[in-house]
């Protein structure tokens, strides 16, 4: 689940890049060491996302949502799986987006509420994840008022893909998403106001996977949770 729409028939590669955050400092190697994460989020540190949210596009209700931020523990380091939506779902459709979703009353929790999506999305069974804990609850335009349950992924998990939601599964290394060189700015205007977000491109042997609105935010604060 999740990434923005944030206008009808809008395709977010062709919105202009206002800046590069290559003069930021990376998150250093080792704190991307799964012991490292550990201990972070055990003891975490006082910090202020820098991302809460996204201007409203929606008049729906606010719905509560989880996604799993999902670091596989490779031997060459740390990888972040992702999914892309399939072209048919009526919301973030063809979008890249953690697996996740709305929450349903039977769900015991947020952290809940990530496990049960990945499973039901990516097949992804509880064994073999082991949660570490939560990023600040960011807000889409959407209206749905999200959790980011971060947990390690042992790397030998099975993936059994429902094709009615997810139309691919890949990993991105964690270092490049945590190098703010990779972290785009784009702006546009619409409806009288400016819209801003980022975005971290990455290109893999099959395709350029375009992270950005939500997922990329959420990530974004990661960066910064991992940074302080």
């Amino acid at each position: 689940m999740t990434s923005t729409n944030v206008l009808p028939s809008f395709d977010p590669r062709h919105a202009p890049v206002v800046g590069v955050d290559n003069h930021l400092p990376r998150v250093p190697a080792l704190a991307l060491q799964p012991q490292a994460l550990e201990r972070r989020f055990k003891v975490p540190p006082n910090w202020t996302p820098e991302l809460r949210g996204e201007p409203r596009f929606s008049d729906r209700a606010p719905v509560h949502a989880s996604v799993l931020v999902p670091l596989v523990m490779r031997d060459h380091g740390l990888t972040v799986l992702l999914t892309e939506r399939t072209a048919h779902l009526s919301s973030h459709s063809g979008q890249i987006a953690f697996p996740g979703g709305k929450a349903d009353p039977e769900d015991s929790s947020a952290t809940d509420t990530a496990l049960r999506e990945a499973e039901e999305e990516i097949g992804l069974n509880r064994q073999f994840v082991e949660v570490l804990g939560s990023l600040p609850i960011y807000t889409t335009g959407s209206a749905y008022i999200v959790t980011p349950v971060v947990a390690l992924v042992h790397a030998d998990y099975v993936m059994t893909i429902n094709q009615h939601e997810v139309a691919d599964a890949f990993e991105v290394p964690l270092d490049f998403l945590m190098d703010p060189a990779n972290h785009r700015r784009h702006a546009v205007e619409w409806a009288g106001s400016r819209r801003e977000w980022f975005s971290m491109p990455y290109h893999d042997a099959k395709a350029e996977r375009f992270i950005w609105g939500a997922t990329a935010g959420m990530l974004r604060n990661f960066y910064r949770f991992l940074l302080v």
